[in-house]
């Protein structure tokens, strides 16, 4: 089954572009497309996208608004935001609203089709390097700290070492490679840490912990 995109950017020849690298692959189909969010909700519903890439900076109805509007549907797709800058306060927001991700315009085109299907497979697409820039520039501080390590102290020690993965960017099958279990288990245990987290996505899995000292 193919996955289905819907794309948001206010460019048409950001949109253009980016609609041809995703539809080189066979298996990824871009089902949706506007210039801003103000019928997301309308489009996610009716299409039923798998992915929704969407630009933070948009006339009307910008990227951080999509990202709520989608996220706050029954069974929502994975949102990921593009963007021209490598870390800023947009995506920070994002990621707390509920984004899966984020991706810079300039990504290479085949990172491009493989974050779509690592984001239509449930995992977030930051890579180790973007997972360091960012939780290094947006690093928690006082009451902030003190609520991720309450957090934290509800995990076994086997959730510490995969939420510790998680944070460093690591993929279910590099965790399940480095901790010697199943793919499946390590799915589980995601499951439990974010239920435990409070957390929507492994990007704020990695925020928790890494604002707890344990990453």
């Amino acid at each position: 089954m193919s996955v289905k995109v819907a794309l948001f950017d206010d460019e048409d020849l950001v949109r253009s572009g980016i609609r041809m690298i995703l539809e080189s692959d066979p298996g990824i189909e871009v089902v949706a497309e506007a210039e801003d969010g103000s019928n997301v909700v309308d489009l996610v519903s009716r299409y039923r996208p798998h992915v929704v890439l969407t630009d933070i900076q948009m006339p009307r109805v910008g990227g951080l608004e999509v990202t709520k509007r989608v996220t706050a549907l029954p069974d929502p797709p994975a949102v990921a935001v593009l963007t021209t800058f490598d870390v800023d306060e947009y995506v920070h927001e994002a990621l707390q609203n509920g984004a899966a991700g984020f991706l810079l315009k300039d990504t290479r085109p085949h990172e491009l089709v493989a974050a779509v299907h690592t984001l239509a497979g449930g995992e977030a697409m930051l890579s180790p390097r973007i997972t360091r820039k960012l939780l290094s520039a947006f690093s928690a501080g006082g009451s902030a700290v003190h609520a991720a390590k309450s957090k934290v102290d509800r995990l076994t020690a086997r959730e510490r070492e995969v939420a510790v993965a998680v944070a460093r960017g690591s993929s279910n099958a590099e965790i399940a490679a480095d901790l010697y279990m199943s793919q499946s288990t390590v799915k589980v245990h995601i499951g439990r840490i974010m239920n435990k987290l409070d957390a929507g996505n492994r990007t704020q899995v990695a925020i928790i912990t890494h604002d707890a000292g344990l990453a």
